[in-house]
């Protein structure tokens, strides 16, 4: 698998230093909300940090690489609540792993700063995440390596209907935010049953086979 990208022109070492990135990249959040992605400069960015330009540029060489750093977080933030919930859930069939997951997506909507605009991404760039895939693709790499851990699946087996399941969901949650900006229930509801039925058609012939972790 290719290495994610790595937006930090250098990774912070000193405390002071890395209190300042996160700071960087809690403002840029603060103004993509009030601003939009479009709105949002590196002055404006270093302004709400209390920061120079010049200490921003230090880090990020330009704003992209300011949200590519905040978006790449959020994706690993993503990926660690799901583990963390696979981990301590009773989740008895793979169905209830789809629940899990589109939960997960819509807890992050609704409050983490800036993810409601950027999502994972694509506001910015199809393949902010790695530059040899789209955004979609590596979110379903992602939860096919938890799923497969969680489950007994094969990941090459996963990979085709995992695809297009993520490319289904983000279709529908993004019209269910359109018609609400906190998530229609009903178009909610339906993601999950559009998922969850897809991949009963696509994954092994014994969903109970699949309700033993390792």
């Amino acid at each position: 698998m290719p290495a994610e990208v790595a937006p930090l022109r250098r990774k912070p070492v000193q405390q002071r230093s890395t209190q300042r990135v996160e700071k960087m990249l809690e403002s840029c959040a603060q103004l993509i909300d009030e601003l939009g992605y479009e709105g949002v400069t590196t002055t404006l960015i270093a302004e709400r940090a209390g920061v120079a330009v010049g200490s921003l540029y230090q880090f990020f060489p330009d704003k992209r690489a300011v949200v590519q750093e905040l978006t790449r977080r959020n994706l690993n933030r993503f990926v660690d609540v799901i583990g963390e919930r696979f981990a301590t859930s009773d989740l008895a069939n793979w169905w209830d792993a789809v629940d899990t997951v589109i939960d997960v997506y819509i807890t992050m909507h609704r409050d983490v700063p800036a993810f409601s605009r950027l999502h994972f991404g694509d506001v910015v760039d199809l393949r902010l995440l790695d530059e040899s895939k789209d955004n979609n693709a590596v979110i379903a790499e992602k939860l096919i390596a938890l799923l497969s851990e969680r489950f007994t699946l094969d990941e090459q087996h996963l990979l085709l209907p995992l695809s297009v399941a993520v490319e289904a969901a983000d279709a529908v949650l993004n019209l269910a935010f359109r018609r609400d900006p906190s998530g229609d229930s009903e178009l909610v509801a339906e993601t999950k049953e559009l998922v969850r039925g897809y991949l009963a058609n696509r994954m092994p012939d014994q969903p109970n086979d699949l309700a033993s972790p390792r």
